[in-house]
């Protein structure tokens, strides 16, 4: 494992690749996107302080990243070699594996969420999933992870802050 510090906007992973790494957040945010066919970027994952971030989809499949992975903010990583990552005693596995879980946990209601649920409710996911991020990713990105266009986030944001305010003078 090697710590580096990145730059806000350095792209740690590029599509098409090998998966060779994991990176997990020590400080600042990264964020993983891939481009559809036509162009379109979306976010599939955000990475705050304490969390692990990298293609593994393309090594349990053994296919190339489909996943760039880039710093939204100046961060410090610590990058582990997934073929390092594979040979780990069970005893060192174990911190890694409980955040490989949260992630995959995350992932899976995501996707259920992203099936079945209204923006709003995706919306209330992010905020309760990353409670800490909604000021520190621009609404272009959070709007791309909950699959809408930023105009039909700034709807919603708005009328969450009107029945908050309803709400509270009643």
């Amino acid at each position: 494992m090697k710590r580096i510090e990145v730059q806000k906007g350095a792209v740690l992973q590029e599509a098409g690749g090998c998966p060779t790494q994991i990176f997990n957040v020590v400080s600042g945010l990264l964020r993983s996107h891939f481009v559809d066919e036509s162009g379109k970027e979306h976010t599939f994952m955000f990475a705050p302080e304490g969390w692990t971030l990298g293609d593994l989809e393309a090594v349990g499949f053994s296919q190339s990243t489909s996943l760039v992975i880039e710093a939204l903010e100046p961060s410090v990583v610590d990058v582990d070699s997934i073929k390092d990552f594979s040979s780990i005693s069970e005893t060192e596995a174990l911190p890694e594996l409980k955040r490989m879980g949260r992630r995959a946990g995350v992932l899976q209601r995501r996707v259920l969420m992203m099936m079945s649920s209204s923006a709003l409710e995706r919306y209330e996911f992010f905020l309760a999933t990353y409670p800490e991020l909604s000021h520190r990713i621009p609404q272009k990105l959070i709007a791309s992870y909950l699959g809408i266009t930023p105009q039909a986030l700034s709807m919603i944001r708005r009328r969450r802050v009107e029945e908050m305010r309803g709400s509270s003078s009643s």
